[in-house]
C-alpha cells in the first residue's frame, strides 16, 4: 500500500499573493484551479499566522468561476445553503452534500455515458427526457439524505414512520388514537 502524498503548501500573503512552497513561485488562483481540476492535494496557509485558509480559497475560486460565467450554483440552490448556517443541522447538510458530491463523482462517467445515449435517443425519437437518469440519481440522493437524518436521530424510525408504510393494523390504530 503505497502512502498519499502530503499536500503542497501553499502560503498566502497579506498582500493576496500564494506562494508555492513545492515549486518556489508565485502562482494565481487559476493555477489552484486546475489544480484542482487535476485532482492535485493542497492547503492554503496564511504566511503569518499559519491559519489554514484552504476553505475560503476554494470558495474564492468558486466564486471567481461563477463570476466567470460557468455557473453551476443554482441561485435557489445557493440561498438554501446560506439558510443553514447557524442552523442545527448545519452539520448534517455538511455531511449530507460531501456524501451526495462522492457519490456524483463516482456515477460521473456512467453518468456521461447516459446523458449522452438519452441525448442521442431524443434526437432519434423526439419526446424522450434525457433527464430520466438524472431524476433518478436525484432521488437516490433524497434516499441518501433521509437516511443521514436517521443516523442523527435515533428514534427517526419509530417517529418519522409514514401512514401509508405502517401495517393496516397500525394505520387503524393512529386513526383510533386522533
Amino acid at each position: 500500500m503505497t502512502a498519499q502524498p502530503k499536500p503542497v503548501v501553499i502560503r498566502k500573503y497579506a498582500n493576496r499573493r500564494l506562494y508555492d512552497t513545492g515549486t518556489s513561485a508565485y502562482i494565481t488562483l487559476d493555477d489552484l484551479c486546475a489544480r484542482v481540476k487535476l485532482g492535485e492535494d493542497f492547503i492554503v496557509l496564511d504566511a503569518k499566522t499559519g491559519q489554514d485558509l484552504t476553505r475560503q480559497v476554494l470558495t474564492q475560486i468558486i466564486f471567481e468561476q461563477e463570476a466567470k460565467g460557468a455557473q453551476i450554483l443554482p441561485t435557489s440552490f445557493l440561498r438554501s445553503v446560506i439558510r443553514f448556517y447557524d442552523d442545527k443541522m448545519q452539520t448534517v447538510l455538511q455531511h449530507y452534500l460531501e456524501a451526495s458530491m462522492k457519490s456524483f463523482m463516482s456515477n460521473r462517467e456512467r453518468m456521461s455515458g447516459m446523458v449522452g445515449k438519452a441525448m442521442d435517443k431524443a434526437a432519434v425519437e423526439g419526446g424522450f427526457s434525457p433527464f430520466n437518469p438524472l431524476e433518478e440519481m436525484t432521488r437516490q440522493n433524497v434516499a441518501l439524505f433521509e437516511k443521514t437524518i436517521q443516523m442523527f436521530n435515533p428514534f427517526g424510525a419509530m417517529f418519522g414512520e409514514k401512514e401509508e408504510e405502517a401495517p393496516p393494523a397500525q394505520q387503524q390504530k393512529k386513526r383510533a388514537k386522533r
